[in-house]
């Protein structure tokens, strides 16, 4: 799929692998872009012609709504990046976890994504080939010992996703994931060392979707899969650390 002249989606897109998505499929298609900060949604409508959508995803509320006012103004869309995540890192025997981060996590880094998908996908019917694109992280595929939360809420987005994918198989939707390492975005400041930076997390990811690669394992991610097919325990205890 080239991405030229097409409608295109990105939660998340004020900050992080996001902002460089929007920075780079502004120059050719019509980005829109949904964020929770109005000030920097503000800076990206003017910097880049985007239209944005201020939207907390933990609010299902706002997810109907802001898909709802989406398909009044674009009946057909040909991308949906599903991009935006939040990821909290005490472990429950911790004096600093707060419960109520398990509901604000599960609802942005999944429920949203379900949701969104169902309600977008009569435009996504409407392109001559459309994708939604999952970005997901190598905690799919082996969790570790912090962030419990976040590893099972981005395992099931990898079981939904090829569950999706079965659905439309013969369709003219594409279900794709792109596999992220360790990224340097403020989610990650002070965790981890050889992070990759965001701007090469977001030309890998659209690399792999005009290139068509339906699961795009990018960086350490390929070597982390390798290590699961061949030595299991060995990948397991390695992400058990991380």
């Amino acid at each position: 799929m080239k991405l030229e002249n097409r409608v295109i989606i990105v939660t998340g897109g004020t900050s992080g692998i996001g902002l460089e998505l929007v920075k780079s499929l502004s120059q050719r298609n019509e980005v829109i872009v949904l964020g929770r900060n109005a000030s920097l949604l503000n800076e990206l409508k003017e910097k880049y012609s985007v239209i944005p959508y201020q939207v907390d995803l933990s609010d299902m509320a706002q997810v109907e709504w802001a898909a709802s006012e989406i398909l009044e103004t674009h009946p057909k869309i040909d991308v949906l990046i599903n991009n935006a995540a939040v990821q909290y890192t005490p472990a429950f025997t911790s004096d600093d976890f707060a419960y109520h981060t398990i509901s604000d996590e599960i609802t942005t880094n999944f429920t949203s994504i379900c949701s969104l998908t169902y309600l977008l996908l009569p435009a996504l019917k409407q392109a001559r080939e459309s994708a939604i694109v999952n970005v997901n992280s190598g905690l799919a595929l082996a969790p570790k010992t912090s962030s419990a939360v976040y590893c099972a809420t981005k395992s099931a987005l990898n079981a939904f996703s090829l569950s999706l994918r079965y659905q439309l198989e013969g369709s003219n939707i594409k279900v794709m994931q792109a596999m992220m390492p360790l990224v340097q975005t403020k989610m990650t400041d002070g965790r981890g060392q050889g992070k990759l930076t965001p701007i090469s997390a977001a030309n890998a990811l659209l690399n792999g979707v005009e290139n068509g690669v339906l699961d795009n394992d990018i960086g350490k991610v390929r070597l982390l899969r390798w290590l699961i097919r061949l030595v299991p325990s060995v990948a397991f205890n390695m992400m058990k650390r991380a």
